[in-house]
């Protein structure tokens, strides 16, 4: 009977994550109907349609139309992150050239305002291999990558950008949230999502006690304490800050978020 089956073609939502450790928490439960790949993958796929749903940097949806995002699930901090962070050889105030991870455009914009508002511009260059990370004088690195970074040896100092904007703003900063595409997404695609997010909070323990990055420490801090699922009151108000500060310091068109 097709009338039988187009309900259930309608109810099949895809969805989209990065493979980072911090995203382990919002996937709990959906991880089989949920395609892993780096946030700027995930961005091309959520414009062109191959996915309804992704949880990516939250500049995708301040710089792009046809979003909404998801109320009350982000991944934010209110202070260190960890895992974005500036690892330079300079000081701030001569650097002239900073590498990049392209995978999140929203680190990028982040410290490109930050920096601003010091009243330093560099440019940005891209990263070519992680690899080569701890040759170069200044680079930006994010997620897992940084991590590594950070637990191998190095001789460079970090700046922390959850750090940087606390103490700029005194308030939380959200780096990733679920992007949904307009009139593709429904009632059942967001409770599903809401779940996921409460089932993960729920086992952060034994998240933290079976995950095999890392070490059990540095994920119970990491997990339970410099990472923040909440989108409530506090990080509205630090993401109408970035995007204040976005309209103030870039040439592109900033969309305020719609959350739903």
């Amino acid at each position: 009977k097709p009338a039988g089956r187009q309900p259930r073609h309608r109810m099949s939502k895809r969805i989209g994550s990065g493979p980072y450790l911090n995203s382990v928490p919002l996937t709990c439960g959906i991880e089989a109907e949920t395609e892993f790949v780096v946030p700027s993958k995930l961005a091309d796929m959520l414009r062109c349609g191959k996915l309804d749903a992704a949880l990516l940097s939250v500049t995708e949806a301040l710089l792009h139309e046809g979003y909404e995002i998801l109320d009350g699930v982000a991944v934010a901090s209110r202070g260190a992150v960890k895992s974005v962070f500036l690892a330079h050889r300079q000081p701030l105030e001569a650097i002239e050239v900073v590498h990049c991870d392209t995978a999140s455009l929203t680190s990028v914009n982040l410290l490109r305002v930050l920096l601003a508002e010091k009243g330093l511009r560099p440019a940005f260059e891209p990263l070519p291999r992680y690899s080569q990370a701890g040759l170069l004088q200044n680079v930006l690195l994010i997620g897992n990558a940084g991590i590594d970074f950070l637990h191998a040896e190095h001789d460079h100092a970090t700046w922390d950008l959850g750090s940087a904007w606390h103490e700029l703003t005194g308030l939380p900063f959200v780096y990733a949230v679920w992007a949904l595409r307009k009139e593709r997404h429904d009632d059942t695609l967001r409770a599903k999502l809401r779940q996921a997010k409460a089932d993960g909070l729920a086992r952060l323990e034994q998240t933290v006690a079976e995950h095999p990055d890392y070490d059990p420490e540095f994920r119970r801090a990491y997990l339970g304490g410099h990472i923040r699922y909440e989108l409530g009151d506090d990080e509205k108000a630090g993401l109408s800050r970035f995007v204040k500060l976005l309209k103030n310091h870039g040439d592109q068109t900033v969309h305020d978020p719609v959350f739903v």
